[in-house]
């Protein structure tokens, strides 16, 4: 049975600026999507190609907290480089993705790596983020890099394109990021024509964004930047690119489990949130320049 869409979001309204480096639109939960239905995923900010030019200053986001949930950036065009109180450090280009899981709480920054900076030119990103389960709210930050080459990756027949598995699994073929709860992140690039069929669990929480060109998906249109929400309803999904298109494929099992925000915290109880404010003031989250 074909997985039904519940709606499809054509605008997220108006692009704002994280630092001064990320220009997004909010879909997660911005296109009224609230976070509960989406579970796992709380947040997705899509910076759509923008050209920010050369700069003699590092664009982007400065030192600030996490705790209680992951994060994930995707680039697509540009690079963006990432410290974090841990010390892990790294630089992710074009296919790469970089999982920093915040865990017991982490203070990090991202922004343009140095040499593209320098340059300007073509930026494109999303970033997640990915709730934690209750029980692993305060497991040791970490962090992974996902490398293009580590992807997992189908190639489709007839020159169709190409499927770059970072999480979960794709017919058949894993991802190489690890996860606290089960949930799927496919990088899918279709040449003009190119039809692609996949399987999601009906249970699973399941969205779609056209990163670039248009696609119909399960007979219904989607033009480039759209986000489609489906229905927990059906398994089968159905992809075919009017045009050569990018898209981002999202599943993940539901957490069932309260959710508590507080900026860059999200927790379960109210309780929690004081104890990581009260954390983060004493220093607990380590220490790391600007």
């Amino acid at each position: 049975m074909k997985k039904l869409i519940e709606k499809i979001v054509t605008n997220s309204g108006r692009p704002h600026m994280v630092g001064d480096g990320f220009r997004v639109f909010n879909y997660i939960p911005g296109a009224g999507i609230p976070q509960e239905r989406i579970s796992p995923f709380l947040l997705l900010d899509f910076n759509p190609e923008y050209d920010f030019g050369p700069s003699d200053h590092l664009r982007g986001v400065g030192v600030h907290p996490h705790k209680g949930f992951e994060t994930v950036t995707i680039a697509y065009k540009g690079s963006v480089a990432h410290h974090d109180s841990t010390g892990s450090h790294g630089v992710i280009k074009s296919g790469d993705v970089q999982w920093m899981t915040a865990g017991s709480g982490i203070l990090h920054k991202e922004y343009h790596e140095q040499e593209f900076s320098k340059k300007g030119g073509p930026f494109e990103m999303v970033q997640l983020w990915v709730n934690l389960p209750k029980k692993d709210k305060s497991t040791t930050p970490h962090y992974q890099e996902l490398t293009a080459a580590g992807m997992g990756k189908i190639e489709l027949p007839e020159n169709g394109g190409v499927v770059n598995v970072i999480a979960g699994n794709f017919n058949g073929v894993a991802g190489p990021a690890e996860t606290y709860s089960p949930v799927n992140l496919f990088d899918i690039k279709l040449n003009e024509g190119a039809e692609l069929n996949t399987t999601i669990q009906a249970g699973h929480n399941t969205a779609l964004l056209v990163v670039n060109g248009s696609v119909e998906v399960n007979g219904e249109a989607a033009a480039e930047h759209s986000f489609i929400l489906f229905a927990n309803e059906g398994e089968d999904i159905h992809i075919k690119a009017n045009q050569k298109s990018v898209v981002l494929l999202l599943s993940g099992e539901p957490l069932n489990e309260p959710i508590v925000s507080y900026g860059p915290f999200v927790m379960n109880t109210e309780e929690e949130i004081n104890q990581a404010i009260v954390d983060f003031n004493q220093g607990k989250f380590g220490v790391l320049a600007d």
